[in-house]
């Protein structure tokens, strides 16, 4: 396994991470199994967007005895009601999801607390304006998350986000195909068909200057969806 430094985090991560898709399977029984090959083979990071009560207590019973052995990257916002997820900009609301995710997850704190899924402008400043990013701040300083992230399709908003100086960590869905094409606030564009039914060229200019960006600034990225 290779390793790289995570932006100006600190945190030497695994070129390889794990996303929790697979957690659910075979009524949670994989996450161990993942945790186990993951440990075998040298990945120590994993994101963890996954609201399900379920889910988030077998990957905390999965890190027993070996939570320093990874990195977890898991997100605010990302909320269980009624039995089923619910991404929330509610401030009570994300301090009981988080609350119950720690619980869960066996944990007194988070490498990277991830802001859940902003694809709109108009959502990035309901962020910064309406208490979740103060909440995440409010985490950091009391060392329950080590780092603030977001998690974004678009690269107007995590560019936004980026320029702000408070996100340390991106998620984005970066992949040869997605970044040919335009900023949208409908994730279901970028891997909508009929997009790449014409001539595609050259990188996306505002997916190339988001990554440049974050070079510059030394925030790092996760990716997700590259294999989309």
């Amino acid at each position: 396994m290779n390793y790289r430094m995570l932006g100006n985090t600190g945190l030497n991560v695994s070129e390889i991470g794990m996303g929790c898709e697979g957690f659910a399977e075979k009524d949670c029984a994989m996450a161990k199994e993942l945790f186990d090959a993951a440990e075998r083979h040298g990945v120590n990071y994993f994101d963890l967007y996954a609201s399900n009560p379920a889910v988030r207590k077998a990957v905390g019973e999965a890190l027993i005895g070996r939570r320093e052995k990874f990195y977890i990257q898991s997100h605010i916002c990302s909320v269980w009601q009624n039995g089923q997820y619910k991404r929330t900009r509610n401030v009570a609301e994300a301090k009981a999801g988080f609350e119950e995710m720690m619980q869960l997850l066996q944990t007194d704190y988070l490498d990277v607390g991830m802001i859940h899924y902003c694809d709109a402008l108009s959502d990035w400043e309901e962020i910064e304006q309406g208490g979740v990013l103060a909440y995440a701040k409010e985490l950091k300083r009391e060392g329950r998350i080590r780092h603030i992230g977001l998690s974004s399709h678009n690269p107007q908003v995590a560019q936004r986000a980026v320029e702000s100086g408070a996100v340390e960590v991106l998620m984005f869905s970066v992949n040869p195909c997605y970044d040919l094409q335009p900023a949208s606030e409908d994730v279901e564009e970028i891997w909508a068909a009929k997009n790449y039914e014409g001539r595609l060229t050259n990188m996306d200019p505002e997916r190339q200057r988001l990554y440049e960006t974050c070079q510059r600034l030394g925030v790092g990225i996760t990716v997700m969806k590259c294999f989309g």
